[in-house]
């Protein structure tokens, strides 16, 4: 990871995780409060974060694929709580996503997010999903810090 400001670290703290709770309870991915959510759940590793996720055919755009603005989204999400696990709240600026095979929408898929570069307010972060040992779609995005 790139750090401009080396001086600064961030660490997550029990009120940063608290605040992220109130902020994030009604996410459409995430939120436990939305009764439409995917309940993605992220924990810790050395290099960021991972989940898993067990698509559903309600999900497809082709038949029988999952749609390309759901595996945004599993990207996206997953760069988000990266950044949770950093002590970092931000929004998405700008996102590049590459579609590498198409996702059947029932499979189960693991997600990962890896904090790549910190420059204040700008953060870059990278994200994988692989459906076994395929990577079948990545993206690289950019975040600028929000403190609501």
């Amino acid at each position: 990871m790139e750090n401009s400001s080396s001086a600064k670290t961030f660490v997550t703290t029990k009120k940063s995780h608290r605040h992220r709770k109130k902020t994030h309870a009604h996410c459409l991915l995430c939120g436990n409060h939305n009764p439409l959510s995917l309940r993605l759940h992220f924990s810790e590793d050395k290099d960021g974060v991972y989940s898993k996720f067990k698509g559903r055919r309600f999900l497809q755009g082709y038949d029988g694929i999952l749609h390309g603005g759901v595996t945004a989204a599993l990207l996206d999400s997953a760069m988000t709580h990266c950044l949770f696990h950093h002590g970092i709240q931000a929004v998405t600026a700008e996102i590049h996503i590459r579609y590498l095979k198409p996702i059947p929408c029932e499979a189960e898929l693991e997600l990962r997010a890896s904090l790549r570069k910190v420059h204040p307010p700008l953060f870059t972060v990278h994200a994988e999903i692989t459906l076994g040992d395929d990577l079948v779609a990545e993206a690289d995005a950019k975040f600028m810090e929000w403190l609501p």
